[in-house]
């Protein structure tokens, strides 16, 4: 009979901890083994562990976010898991500690010693999720002892960048990424990587998992751009959606100047600015910036970004080679995804499977890779891609530009759920790359439903603190202000805390009134042609179409999501 302890810590969320606990002892007793539980709750810690039940432990259980190098366990084999995971099954969660009791030394000493950490983090806007991230780290690495230094490589540039000193002197290399992060200076350390919600969402954790699973990066060569796809960078992708999500946050910057140009252009010259008859005016010179050069950028920009995540360097010549194509053979941005893949696993392949010795393999990333990888997806594009795929596009433009009632309603409350339901995950991505994509085809109505219903979350949740304040807690009380501020400038993430406290309740009243702002946003046919920037783009001239009816669109899924919260959440007091 093994002798277990656990220690649960969860912050405010002291319901879940005592369940977590009992499931513990029911699952120990079940398993023929013994377990002591101490649970650190917001009033305090009950029933803490004595000393003798200490020194007789086999293994100590950290659940949550405990003090990983707490002195009463330096001895002890520590196992880090989190309370989800023994809410679910907590049976699991013993057998998985009795398993490494094989090896009792090795966890101690990777949480007991103090390690010099650097990380990079960031998202596919390089806005909400890359700080976030960073701050998650940062305080997770303070609570747990050790040293960070986190790079951010946001929709600004990189700041706060790692040197190469600070990297030298690394013992543990942190990616907490959703994007294509060039990883050749960190070649000969302990690498690992996640995306941002581990570090947002349990940092502590994240770490701890690194300290144990960080594996070992290719060592460094002046040739490494020239094997960039070999076995150990392949595994190191995550698949499909990252490469996308790589291109769309390069593709933003280019989408955002091009649109805001053309309404100024608008603005000045009126519709007809891009003609021969204004030529030489300010507005025209707008236009011929705006459509002409940052538009024209675009899919090229898309494809060559998705290729260079696949294939890294290489793999850019060809992805934006195949992005051109697709414009100039119609198929916008869809064109633009297929040749960014077609491109991208392609140059990669070639990468893979052509050797010329070492004395040669510098010629592969800047002649033969660009050469070959540009002439597959140039002749797949032109005889095989571009026209099946243009035709797709010219089909969904039609039918988008010809939604009337009940179809656009539709439209609109699904891409309106989508942003809101998980705010800045895979879902909202989703919706919000299909809306981005479409304003090369010169369709604006999906992305103004998109943006309004993405700043609903955190406006909702800012006039219900404000309107309903008996239903938070004094802290969130406290953070409503920010964010509502984070609600105007289109950053859904705002109301991520506010959501993961209450998930149950919460997120179907964000995702309600998102769906209804979404859907009233393309009955009354708004139109946005900037990506980003929440209200502060609105006042710019035809920067969005229908203003009234799109900022009703916003309160009333303001107003709708503030009221579910106050009929689905239970008392701040209560809840407790």
């Amino acid at each position: 009979m093994a002798k277990l302890l656990a220690v649960i810590a969860a912050g405010e969320r002291n319901t879940q901890s005592v369940l977590a606990g009992e499931a513990l002892r029911q699952s120990a007793a079940r398993l023929s083994h013994r377990i002591d539980v101490e649970i650190h709750t917001a009033q305090g810690t009950q029933t803490p562990l004595p000393a003798a039940a200490i020194a007789e432990a086999d293994a100590v259980l950290l659940v949550g976010a405990p003090v990983a190098n707490d002195a009463r366990f330096a001895s002890r084999t520590r196992v880090a898991t989190t309370l989800e995971a023994v809410l679910k099954d907590a049976e699991a969660v013993i057998r998985d500690a009795l398993g490494r009791l094989s090896a009792p030394a090795a966890a101690p000493v990777a949480a007991a010693s103090t390690l010099n950490i650097v990380a990079i983090t960031s998202c596919p806007t390089g806005i909400a999720h890359t700080f976030m991230a960073a701050e998650g780290l940062s305080q997770a690495a303070k609570s747990l002892g050790h040293g960070i230094r986190v790079e951010t490589q946001g929709s600004v540039g990189a700041q706060d960048t790692l040197s190469a000193d600070e990297i030298a002197r690394a013992d543990l290399v942190i990616i907490a990424a959703d994007t294509q992060v060039d990883l050749a200076r960190f070649a000969g350390k302990r690498l690992f990587k996640s995306g941002t919600k581990p570090a947002i969402n349990d940092g502590e954790n994240l770490i701890r998992r690194a300290i144990a699973e960080a594996t070992l990066q290719g060592a460094a060569s002046a040739n490494a751009e020239a094997r960039a796809g070999d076995a150990d960078a392949a595994k190191e992708r995550t698949g499909p959606y990252k490469h996308l999500m790589t291109g769309v946050s390069f593709m933003l910057p280019f989408v955002t100047a091009g649109g805001i140009l053309i309404a100024l252009a608008f603005a000045l010259g009126g519709i007809y600015a891009f003609d021969d008859a204004h030529k030489g005016t300010l507005a025209w010179s707008l236009f011929q910036i705006g459509a002409k050069s940052a538009f024209a950028l675009m899919v090229p920009i898309l494809a060559g970004y998705i290729s260079y995540s696949i294939a890294n360097r290489p793999g850019i010549a060809p992805g934006m080679v195949g992005g051109m194509l697709a414009a100039s053979l119609g198929s916008g941005f869809l064109g633009g995804i297929a040749a960014g893949f077609i491109a991208g696993y392609g140059t990669d392949w070639l990468n893979r499977h052509i050797r010329l010795g070492r004395n040669l393999d510098g010629l592969k990333p800047v002649l033969i890779l660009p050469v070959l990888g540009s002439l597959l997806v140039g002749l797949l594009m032109l005889y095989v891609v571009g026209t099946p795929v243009a035709a797709v596009l010219a089909a969904l433009t039609e039918w988008l530009r010809s939604m009337q009632g009940s179809s656009a309603l539709l439209l609109g409350a699904l891409l309106g759920a989508m942003m809101a339901f998980d705010m800045g995950g895979p879902v909202n991505k989703a919706a919000y790359a299909f809306s981005t994509g479409l304003i090369a085809s010169q369709v604006y109505t999906p992305m103004a439903a998109v943006m309004a219903a993405g700043m609903v979350p955190p406006l909702g949740i800012a006039l219900a603190t404000k309107l309903f304040a008996d239903r938070f807690t004094h802290d969130e009380r406290e953070t409503g202000n920010a964010t509502a501020v984070l609600g105007l400038a289109f950053i859904s993430e705002g109301a991520i805390p506010y959501a993961a406290r209450d998930p149950l309740r919460v997120i179907p009243a964000l995702v309600a009134g998102a769906a209804l702002t979404g859907a009233i946003s393309m009955i009354v046919g708004a139109e946005l042609k900037v990506p980003h920037g929440g209200v502060f783009v609105l006042p710019i001239p035809n920067a969005v179409t229908h203003l009234v009816g799109y900022l009703a669109a916003l309160i009333a899924g303001t107003v709708l999501t503030a009221v579910l919260l106050r009929v689905l959440k239970k008392p701040a007091a209560l809840a407790a």
